[in-house]
This record gives structure tokens, sequence and C-alpha cells, in this order.
């Protein structure tokens, strides 16, 4: 039997009780499909239901075939090694016994002697040179994306399920996933904001409120489809609108014309000489005339209001997304920012940045490079103060924001509205509730728990409780799209485009570091800098 995965009505709604589908219709085969959509409209439910991870409230899912899911971050039990990962720890072992000639005869007869071949060829398929017996603690979470990439890649599942699989990897991590991919010849569920990765693709799943739409082939495609139909169905929209006015208008015109009659046909009678019961059936002509009117301009009016909500049902209606930042007022002079002769790390004697000065002087806009591992995330640790230097001074001179990978400044146990309240003291109900609604948590949404919200809107509720206010003459910002979706990373490409403070960005996204302007580039290289 072919590979095949079918959703037959399936739905579901988020623990708040927001449905996210109702009924829904769904069939993949040994296609490479991306899945996208706004933040929150349930990309991330849907693999959890394929995967079994969530079961529907009603409906049924059919998987034939072997499924492979990697999720947006890999979880690191302690001491955990790539071999645990593969599942290949006892199989490894067995082969060691057998080189140390302490192998039993079982275990000879079944020693698979390719299997390190194996997997080296599953860790170069993703980009990665480690070692089986490599902790995953030792890597970078890129390099965790990647290991958890290589794994499923190992196993030859029917289909994957990737969950935002170049998020955190860096260049050569993001070209060797689009590589895998493009050269995969079974199925594949792709959730991915990632434009690049979309364009190797063979089909296009856009889940909106109102559902599935299947687009064949990839991003490009489907971006020229959805024009042309987004296009059609505004003009769809446009001509039912008008026709609704035009029937309002005659509807009125007829209402105005009978007032007319009638009023004429009182002052008749009030003049005398009609008998009374011409003057009856005048009046009965006149209620039945009204009555048929009345009944047709609602035959009418109805039929007019029915065309425009189809067609509306064929727009999802959808506020956009937008990053206006006020002004810092940041002098082009002024040092915001100055590092001498620093050496930190985590473990003694093993440093991971080494004797690095620089600065940042004025609204500069500076990107940290670096592959995974190079000690990006080390360096805004010690920008940020959570991690002290073992020499040299790290001296910040005005106020800053941080917004890391995990949104840590937020409480997953409180609101957006109670975490933004929190983040910024001064600013009043009012404040807060505008500032929200600029990121798309309007009314009862920004009273959202933050434990409950999707990757992309954990993000989204940051930016807005770190730059909804008065946002700070610095801004340090770690993979700042990250799980956002193509329209929401558009939206802070062109706010941050705009701010007129520092900016310290980590992105290993190219077209949004050019997007915003960067205008040097600091890149570590084992523990040094370049540039």
């Amino acid at each position: 039997m072919p590979a095949s995965i079918t959703l037959s009505q399936i739905s579901w709604s988020a623990p708040d009780g927001r449905p996210l589908f109702s009924n829904l219709d769904l069939s993949f085969g040994r296609d490479r499909t991306g899945l996208v959509g706004r933040n929150g409209v349930g990309k991330t439910t849907l693999l959890k239901l394929v995967s079994g991870e969530l079961r529907p409230q009603s409906g049924t899912i059919s998987v034939s075939g072997s499924l492979g899911t990697l999720r947006q971050s890999v979880q690191v039990a302690p001491e955990e090694t790539i071999a645990d990962l593969f599942g290949i720890t006892e199989a490894l072992a067995v082969l060691h016994r057998a080189e140390a000639g302490q192998a039993t005869a079982d275990e000879l007869a079944s020693a698979d002697w390719m299997l390190p071949a194996r997997i080296a060829a599953a860790l170069g398929r993703t980009g990665l040179d480690a070692e089986p017996q490599t902790p995953l603690a030792a890597l970078s979470g890129g390099q965790r994306t990647r290991a958890g990439l290589a794994a499923l890649v190992f196993t030859e599942p029917d289909f994957l399920l990737l969950d935002e699989p170049t998020n955190n990897l860096d260049r050569d991590g993001r070209a060797a996933v689009i590589a895998l991919m493009s050269g995969w010849r079974a199925g594949a569920i792709i959730v991915s904001h990632d434009r690049e990765l979309l364009e190797s693709v063979d089909q296009i799943v856009e889940l909106t409120s109102l559902g599935a739409t299947r687009y064949g082939g990839n991003w490009s495609h489907y971006r020229e489809r959805k024009a042309l139909e987004l296009a059609a169905a505004e003009h769809d929209l446009a001509d039912a609108e008008k026709r609704m006015a035009e029937v309002a208008r005659k509807t009125q015109a007829t209402v105005e014309r009978q007032a007319h009659r009638d009023s004429a046909g009182r002052k008749k009678a009030a003049k005398g000489g009609v008998p009374r019961i011409l003057l009856g059936g005048m009046k009965e002509r006149s209620e039945t005339t009204g009555g048929d009117n009345a009944r047709l301009a609602e035959r009418r009016r109805t039929e007019a209001l029915d065309e425009a909500k189809a067609a509306r049902e064929k727009i999802e209606i959808l506020q956009p997304l937008s990053v206006n930042l006020p002004p810092t007022g940041l002098p082009a002079s002024k040092v915001v920012l100055k590092m001498e002769a620093v050496t930190a790390g985590y473990r003694p004697g093993d440093p991971v940045i080494r004797d690095l000065s620089f600065d940042v002087t004025g609204p500069e806009r500076i990107a940290l490079a670096g592959r995974n591992g190079s000690g990006k995330t080390t360096l805004l640790a010690l920008v940020t103060g959570a991690l002290k230097p073992w020499a040299g001074t790290v001296a910040v001179m005005t106020g800053f924001a941080m917004l890391d990978q995990k949104v840590s400044l937020l409480d997953p146990s409180a609101s957006i509205r109670d975490n933004f309240r929190r983040i910024n003291p001064l600013s009043d109900e009012n404040t807060c509730r505008a500032a929200l609604a600029r990121f798309m948590f309007r009314a009862d949404a920004a009273l959202q728990t933050v434990s409950t919200l999707s990757g992309g809107q954990l993000l989204r509720a940051g930016l807005a409780c770190t730059l909804g206010a008065a946002p700070p003459p610095l801004l340090i910002l770690d993979e700042p799209t990250n799980h956002l979706d193509i329209d929401s990373i558009s939206a802070v490409e062109a706010g941050l485009s705009a701010y007129d403070g520092a900016l310290i960005v980590v992105s290993h996204d190219e077209r949004i570091l050019e997007s915003i302007g960067i205008e040097r580039r600091l890149e570590l290289v084992g523990g040094d800098a370049v540039g």
C-alpha cells in the first residue's frame, strides 16, 4: 500500500476553547509539502495530530507508512549523546566489543559493520561534523537541530514531519537542510517560514481560519496563485458591495415613490368627493403595494448580502501586524556599549570568547555572525549581564532590551497583558492595550496565558512587550523572526528599518539583515571576533 496520510472531518479546539479546525479534510502522499499560514492558525497542532501526539476531538486520521518527527526544539536529557538520539548506542557498543574481541557469537552474528558509515552519511547530509559519542548538551541549539534531523534521515521514514527545521541554523546548516530536502524522495510535511526552503517543495498547503487550501508547486508558484485568487475575490466582493448599494438605492427610491403616492391620495381624500368604498379600496391597494415592495426589497437585500458574504468567505479578514516604533532620540556620538579585552566561558580553562574588544556608537546596526557554537549567544549573555567575564570589562551606557530565542523575559504563567504591564510599569492600561493591538493581540487575545501560545505567537508577544511602548536606545535581538509567519516578518523588518536606536542582531537570514540596514558585522570564529 502506498504511503499516505489522510485526515477526515477533523475538529480540534485550543485549550482556551478557540476552534482551530472544523471538519477538516486533508490528504498527503509521497510529496514534499510546505505547510504555511498565520501564527496561531494551527500548523504545529496539525503536525501533532498527524504524529499522534494529540488526538482529534472528532474525525479520523489514517497513516500508512512510517513517520519521523522533528520538533521546533530538540529536547536534551542529561548525558544523552548523538548515538542515543539515533537509537544505536547498544549497536555501537556491540561493534566496540567485537573490535576488542569481547563480543559473543550472537552479537557477532547480528553486528552491523556498516553502522558507522551510515551514521556518518546521515550526519553529513545535515552538515554536522560530530562523533556519535558527542553529548547533545555540548552542541548549540542549531547543532542539536541538525543532529535531530540526521537521526530522522538515518531511519529512512516514509514521511518527515518537520516543524521549522531551519530555525537557529547558521548559513551552512540552512544550506545543508535545503539541499537535503531538495533531494528527498519520500513524503514530507514542512512547517516553515523560510522562503528559500519552501522553494524546494512540491506543493503548498495553506491553513487559514477558513480551512486548508492546496496549491501545486513551490513558494513562488503559491504566491503567484494566491495573488490572482485574492485579486479575483476582492473583485467579487467589490461587485457584491456595489450590488448592495444599488439595492439600497432602489429600495429607498421605491419607498419614496410610494410615500409620494400615499400623500397624494390622502390629500385627494381630504378634499372630499371620493366615495368611502373607493377610499377603502385605494387604502387597501396602497397597503398591499407597500407590503409587496417591502418583501421584494428584503429579498433583493438578502440576495445581495449573501453574495457579499460568499465573496468575503474567500478572503480571510486579518488585521496586519504593525510595528511602528517611537523615536528614542539616541545621539549619533553616544557610545552605548563598550567591551575591552573580554574573555569568558562556562567551564574553567575552556573560554568561548577570548580577548574580545569592540564598541557600539550611536544608532549603529551590528550583526553578530558565525557558525552554530561560535559564541554568539555567549556574547549576548555578556552584554546583558547574564554572564560575567573572566577578564576584561563590559559596559552598557544606556537603557537596553534583550529578546532571546526562548523569549525568556515573559512569565509563562502570566497573561500577555500582565507581562506587558510588568515590563513597562510606566504604561497605563490604554497604552498597554493599544500596543498589544498593534501586534495583533486585541481584546481578549491579550489575556491569553503565555504558556498556551504557539511559537510564533510567543515571539510576537515578546516583541510587543519589548517594543510596544517606549523602545530603549539599544535593542539586542537573537533571531527575532524565528517562528514568525512571513507577513509578520515583513512587518518586523519594516519596524526595525525605521527604528532610530542601536541594534545588535543575531540572524542567519541574509534577507532580513539586508532589509533592516545592517552596517557592520562582527564574525565570531572559534571565540575570536573578526570585523
